[in-house]
């Protein structure tokens, strides 16, 4: 292996993802997945036995490694599976035509009544392939399968039962089928969601994203803007699924908590703050970060309390946020979209106090434990969101990561002062 080829394994990243191997003309002659990116292409250059193997041949050819982070190998199977079908990679070799492999078969409906021409997507180990169904695979993991599957149910909903009824299943309240068996959904939307699934599968992104920005800007002309909104998070869903930079989930919630705090613009990059001390003894702040709803580590804090003595919350708060955004600001960095506080409306008063001092505009929030109470500035009531709404558990998630991190920092920090003063005293 040339030392420029072993950087690149070295520097690749130990997430899921999709792997791309390129000849000396850059050309793609392999494509695979993986749950350890590094890990999995450094297995290809390790030393093998003497007979030389189809592995030798690929290894001998690879002249640079591309890569796709993926937020789990499900979905890495869905890129993978795309790719491979776009590309035909010469040494992507395929699994024998056996029927104790797993398909995906979008099979089209022939039973007379309202799902009359709604194609089903089922996963099958077919004897023989029928006519009219459209195949993808075969697959080595049936379990992965229906796993990338429902990760695509969530963006595109459509039914997978053979036999329906004739109302709603409990799938269509999970938002994983828009329920053409009750008349929910015309033909046309529905055949539009299993042809944007066959385009994710079949590796057209770029079709894909021009047809929905299409459906997007004519929903928009008609007026009809909650149908347009419904395309928005489809398509963002879209490239979280191509990027590996944010969950599925993520947009809902963040769109959920941006309407909850009449934010400016979606929360994508959110900064959290929390103290720890016992009775004012070796108090600390954290503050953690998360973009796009992941823990954003390499941008985490930790702060010694320098300026305040005893027992006061608040005015150590104060400190910390006030050190964290004139740092930020004399180096010209990126703000947050939303600093939020471990908290309540004490905390939340001392944190923005600072914030005018420095004259940065950044919005901000407190989330107070004991009734999960969401304070802002200048409103004197809390906010009480449902134990179930998405951009509750998204600010809890921020806040107890801060908590845990402090709470870390501050018993490590107990620790080398006990052991320094143990030292001391022999």
């Amino acid at each position: 292996m040339e030392t420029d080829i072993k950087e690149k394994v070295k520097a690749l990243p130990t997430t899921s993802g999709v792997y791309l191997m390129k000849n000396v003309e850059g050309k793609i002659i392999y494509i695979g997945k993986a749950i350890n990116l590094r890990k999995r292409v450094q297995s290809y250059f390790r030393a093998s036995s003497s007979q030389l193997s189809k592995t030798d041949l690929l290894v001998a050819d690879i002249r640079d490694i591309d890569y796709i982070p993926t937020l789990s190998e499900a979905e890495a199977l869905i890129l993978e599976a795309g790719l491979i079908k776009k590309h035909a990679p010469r040494y992507n070799i395929d699994l024998r035509d056996d029927k104790s492999y797993p398909y995906i078969e979008i099979k089209p409906s022939v039973t007379p009544g309202v799902t009359e021409g709604y194609s089903k997507i089922l996963v099958t180990r077919p004897r023989e392939k029928l006519k009219g169904s459209i195949y993808y695979g075969p697959y080595v993991n049936v379990s992965l399968v229906r796993e990338a599957l429902n990760l695509l149910r969530k963006i595109f909903p459509y039914c997978n039962k053979i036999n329906c009824g004739n109302k709603e299943c409990l799938d269509y309240h999970m938002g994983l089928c828009p329920a053409p068996c009750a008349g929910k959904i015309s033909a046309k939307d529905y055949q539009d969601n299993i042809k944007n699934i066959c385009l994710v599968l079949d590796g057209e992104k770029d079709a894909l994203y021009r047809r929905l920005q299409k459906k997007m800007a004519e929903l928009g002309e008609k007026k009809e803007y909650e149908e347009a909104a419904k395309v928005r998070d489809q398509l963002r869903a879209v490239s979280a699924l191509y990027s590996g930079s944010a969950s599925l989930n993520f947009y809902k919630e963040a769109e959920q908590l941006q309407r909850t705090l009449e934010l400016p613009r979606l929360p994508e990059r959110i900064e959290a703050f929390d103290i720890s001390n016992i009775m004012g003894n070796q108090p600390v702040g954290s503050m953690v970060s998360f973009l796009n709803g992941k823990p954003y580590k390499s941008n985490y804090r930790k702060f010694k309390i320098k300026t305040v003595e005893g027992i006061d919350d608040f005015q150590m708060m104060a400190e910390v946020v006030y050190r964290r955004y004139k740092r930020l600001k004399i180096e010209h960095k990126i703000f947050p979209d939303l600093i939020l506080i471990d908290g309540g409306k004490g905390q939340l008063a001392a944190a923005e106090a600072e914030l005018k001092k420095l004259e940065v505009e950044i919005p901000i929030a407190s989330l107070a434990k004991k009734e999960e109470e969401i304070f802002l500035p200048r409103r004197r009531n809390s906010i009480k969101l449902a134990k179930d709404s998405l951009a509750l558990h998204l600010l809890q998630r921020v806040r107890d990561e801060a908590h845990r991190f402090a709470v870390t920092f501050h018993r490590l920090r107990r620790r080398k002062v006990s052991l320094s003063m143990s030292r001391g005293n022999k």
